[in-house]
């Protein structure tokens, strides 16, 4: 149970998964730090800097944490890698002394960050594919379902609910293949000392052995690094990372918006799950606000502020670097990643139960549908023989009247004016209007896009 007498961040107890909390937690963070200090003693043993038992010394008291004793210490030094150090060193009576050995402070902290960022793409890489999947079932299930398509939010043509669904499904996809590729780019600092020279590595070592020192700690760590970096890894590559995120967060955030408006009554053709027992308002016990839908748009619109920060980081890191970016980026790391971790979890939950309202879809259809197709019945005059403004101006006119007379009575009597249109009937039969005024076929080859969509999906996420 969280301590709630003191501030908590969202992200400790109410967003984000319980595994994206732990990899960012100050635990795994000291762990991984411990678990390079043991990697790099198991390498200089290899050129007899270390002694084995040194690192035998180091490697049984790996994971035995004392936090409170860390925080002492950092308390009186103010430095918190090198608290860990001296309360590491003081459980190891035999390696203590070699801990840290030739390194410098990101040698350390910038591996760590760059295998917790790489994992957590990794982790967020299994949620999108898991949406993915979701969505990829819906677009199946639902490509040839008509509906009616809405531009500029007014009712346009026809299209289906499996081709709307497509267009969320495409921007995800894109999404899940710039996360894998940037996980597949994720690089360590690697062991380079203070300016990233390696100088102090070479006095140990001597410069003919650098190249071969890192590239055994690289395959130890199961992490390549920069062949070039001064104290730090290239911050471009934080900003890369948090980019992608934001990205993603902008296809969410389009998603949940527009399922906002589908769920309005006005509308309701779709909805997010809504519980037996759930509350909709304090005030008003019948509603049904779209929660998720609307926490999805909130943090979305948070996590887009977030490469604004990530690019000052990069541009401000001034010659071979300054500290100004130490200390956002314990908060900008862990949350970019929980954002887009409670993004996916939450999107996760709508889609695996989306309620689809199809009376409502047919409504809509039908109330709109007759003005959406007369571009159809345009189209069709015209092959007939008929003068496409001539007709594009009588068919507006009717149109007009027809939607004045919707907006006050509620009554469509679009497809009567136009069958007793007479410059029509030349052209077209009064059963050949009717028919071409059914809209629910007017809408291409939108069911066989969403399943060739449907398709991409599936050979991609499951490759």
């Amino acid at each position: 149970m969280p301590d709630f007498d003191t501030y908590l961040s969202p992200f400790t107890w109410r967003y984000g998964t319980l595994a994206m909390r732990r990899l960012w937690s100050e635990t795994n963070k000291r762990l991984l730090w411990r678990q390079m200090w043991v990697a790099l003693a198991e390498v200089q043993s290899e050129y007899g800097l270390v002694k084995p038992e040194q690192v035998a010394d180091l490697r049984r008291h790996m994971t035995e944490l004392n936090l409170p004793r860390a925080l002492e210490i950092e308390a009186e030094i103010q430095h918190d890698l090198m608290a860990e150090v001296r309360t590491f060193a003081e459980q190891c009576p035999v390696g203590g002394g070699i801990i840290h050995l030739g390194a410098t402070s990101m040698d350390i902290e910038d591996n760590t960050d760059a295998l917790r960022l790489r994992a957590a793409l990794e982790l967020l890489i299994l949620s999108l594919a898991s949406l993915l999947r979701a969505l990829e079932l819906l677009i199946e299930k639902w490509a040839e379902t008509p509906l009616m398509a809405f531009t500029h939010l007014q009712p346009a043509e026809p299209s289906t609910l499996g081709y709307r669904l497509a267009l969320y499904g495409q921007d995800l996809l894109s999404d899940y293949q710039s996360i894998r590729d940037q996980a597949s780019k994720i690089k360590g600092k690697g062991f380079k000392g203070a300016v990233g020279t390696s100088a102090a590595y070479g006095e140990l070592l001597g410069a003919d052995k650098l190249a071969e020192f890192e590239m055994k700690l690289s395959k130890r760590l199961n992490l390549p690094f920069f062949s070039v970096a001064s104290q730090v890894y290239p911050r471009k590559q934080d900003y890369e990372v948090v980019s992608t995120l934001a990205g993603l967060g902008a296809s969410l955030h389009k998603l949940a918006f527009d399922l906002r408006l589908l769920q309005s009554p006005a509308i309701g053709e779709l909805a997010e799950p809504f519980g037996e027992k759930q509350v909709g308002s304090s005030a008003m016990p019948f509603k049904r606000n779209p929660i998720r839908s609307e926490k999805i748009n909130s943090l979305a619109r948070y996590l887009a502020s977030l490469p604004r920060i990530a690019w000052d980081n990069a541009a401000n890191s001034l010659l071979e670097r300054t500290l100004d970016d130490s200390a956002n980026r314990r908060i900008l790391l862990p949350e970019a990643c929980l954002a887009a971790d409670e993004l996916l979890r939450t999107a996760n939950s709508i889609f695996s139960n989306l309620q689809v309202d199809e009376a409502a879809i047919a409504h809509n259809l039908s109330v709109y549908g007759p003005f959406a197709a007369t571009e159809k019945l345009l189209m069709a005059l015209v092959k007939g023989g008929a003068d496409r403004q001539e007709m594009h101006e009588r068919i507006r006119s009717h149109a007009m009247k027809a939607w004045a007379s919707l907006r006050s009575s509620g009554e469509d009597f679009l497809v009567a004016l136009l069958c007793q249109d007479a410059e029509l009937a030349e052209y077209l039969s009064d059963k050949e209007i009717r028919h071409l005024m059914e809209a629910g076929s007017y809408v291409g080859d939108a069911p066989q896009r969403a399943r060739a969509l449907a398709k991409s999906i599936r050979e991609i996420v499951n490759h």
